[in-house]
């Protein structure tokens, strides 16, 4: 049985790497979390995350090497084939996507899990800031982004989307989304080390 691409998006400072890294250790070695290549430089809230610059990206990308590769706010990012063969040998495999490119993805991957982290935007205004990356003027822009994408329900192949609110405490979204991909799993995914 072929592996899932539980694939969490939401905007930017809505915990997607701190839920995925609390899921994954909910699941032992029952999931792959997959490496996102970031054309800058990584930060220690982003384990899985490997810094590559722009020309290796391209190389990459162009010799075939990603699985999904995608563009947003000036940066690249991207996911490596090896995603494949973990899915083919049963693994659930984590990955750190975008709402933008969630349309390719679901067409690369038509049996994807599509998350939606959401959070309040006063509550995403002050992480964004607290975060210290961006000017305010950047941080408006991506606000205004959020709320485009706030209403997604499906992705392109009519799959639903599962919408969960990361306002509160980390744990609670994280016991929520692992309530959600693991009913009516039990016993169903091997060892993905």
């Amino acid at each position: 049985m072929a592996g899932r691409l539980i694939y969490v998006m939401g905007p930017s400072g809505s915990g997607k790497d701190t839920v995925l890294q609390g899921l994954h250790g909910l699941m032992g070695g029952d999931g792959y979390m997959a490496p996102r290549l970031v054309t800058r430089p990584a930060h220690g809230k982003e384990p899985w995350a490997v810094p590559v610059s722009m020309a290796e990206f391209v190389r990459l990308e162009r010799d075939g090497r990603m699985a999904m590769a995608w563009r947003a706010h000036g940066l690249a990012y991207g996911v490596l084939r090896d995603i494949d063969d973990k899915l083919a040998e049963g693994c659930d495999v984590l990955v750190n996507g975008s709402r933008e490119y969630l349309p390719e993805a679901g067409r690369r991957y038509p049996d994807l899990v599509p998350v939606l982290l959401t959070v309040d935007n006063t509550l995403l205004r002050r992480r964004l800031t607290d975060r210290g990356r961006e000017s305010d003027a950047r941080i408006g822009e991506r606000l205004a982004r959020n709320r485009r994408f706030t209403s997604m329900t499906c992705h392109a192949a009519g799959v639903p989307i599962f919408v969960l609110d990361n306002s509160g405490a980390a744990n609670d979204a994280v016991h929520t989304l692992y309530r959600y991909l693991m009913r009516g799993q039990p016993g169903r995914l091997p060892s993905c080390n």
